[in-house]
């Protein structure tokens, strides 16, 4: 099994989504825009662990001057893949959460530093900044 097709499997099992079909269509959709909010080293850091199919859709994006708020990044998701923010908050975590076991721990808490506070539940992790 190709390392594309087993992160496409993670997510949807993750998504709990009907096929491989949709779950690629979520994952391409989270991964470029994921793409625009990153840039420097955990961007970098982050193509290297993507199966290499998959680095264009994330690399390719062009990185905003800054990377939009959590809310922001569920509403255009949501406007890319024509469904409700609802099941685009649902489609975000079930692609970042199992992007985030991908990368491991330390990546996945520097990819966090440089993302908005909001972004920590879509990677299924505690907002423990919001605590502080």
């Amino acid at each position: 099994m190709t390392r594309h097709r087993r992160l496409v499997q993670q997510v949807r099992a993750a998504g709990r989504y009907s096929g491989d079909e949709e779950a690629e269509r979520v994952l391409t959709a989270v991964l470029g825009r994921l793409g625009a909010q990153l840039d420097g080293d955990e961007r970098r850091a982050l193509a290297e662990v993507l199966p290499p199919s998959l680095r264009p859709v994330f690399a390719d994006r062009i990185p905003l001057p800054a990377p939009v708020g959590a809310p922001a990044f569920v509403e255009a998701l949501a406007a890319t893949l024509s469904t409700s923010p609802a099941a685009a908050r649902w489609d975000a975590s079930s692609v970042l959460t199992t992007l985030a076991d991908l990368a491991g721990p330390d990546l996945a808490d520097r990819l966090l530093a440089r993302l908005p506070r909001g972004y920590a539940l879509l990677f299924g992790r505690a907002d423990l900044a919001a605590a502080a």
